[in-house]
């Protein structure tokens, strides 16, 4: 029960978590997303995947890795990019999933990963 007092709000913090949902709620990052649960990809490989733009793919790998969403592995002139915490991620799709079940939309996220093909799994496949 709130008692009408004011509640101290952490700026900082309220920041951090503003980005972190800003990195998930625009479709195309939640996409690549998707493509990375199933392992590492360049961005060359997930323009094909897309059929986006480079540039665009580029823009929203960076947002991602500047939240710390994925890891970037060089190897030669090529960077692979991949899930930064894939059990993480799992947890809060699967939270997200249920939140959308219980508000009446319900959706499913990443299905083609799940061997049953029900649910949420977010991994890339370590």
């Amino acid at each position: 029960m709130i008692d009408g007092g004011a509640v101290p709000i952490d700026e900082v913090s309220t920041a951090a978590y503003a980005h972190l949902f800003q990195a998930l709620a625009e479709p195309t990052r939640l996409a690549i997303v998707q493509h990375l649960a199933s392992g590492e990809h360049r961005v060359c490989d997930l323009v094909e995947h897309m059929g986006l733009a480079q540039s665009t793919v580029s823009k929203h790998v960076s947002f991602l890795a500047e939240c710390g969403l994925l890891t970037c592995r060089p190897e030669g002139r090529a960077s692979w990019y991949a899930l930064a915490e894939p059990a993480l991620l799992r947890i809060l799709i699967a939270a997200a999933e249920k939140m959308l079940d219980a508000t009446g939309n319900p959706a499913v996220l990443c299905s083609h990963l799940r061997p049953d093909g029900v649910g949420v799994v977010v991994g890339n496949g370590a």
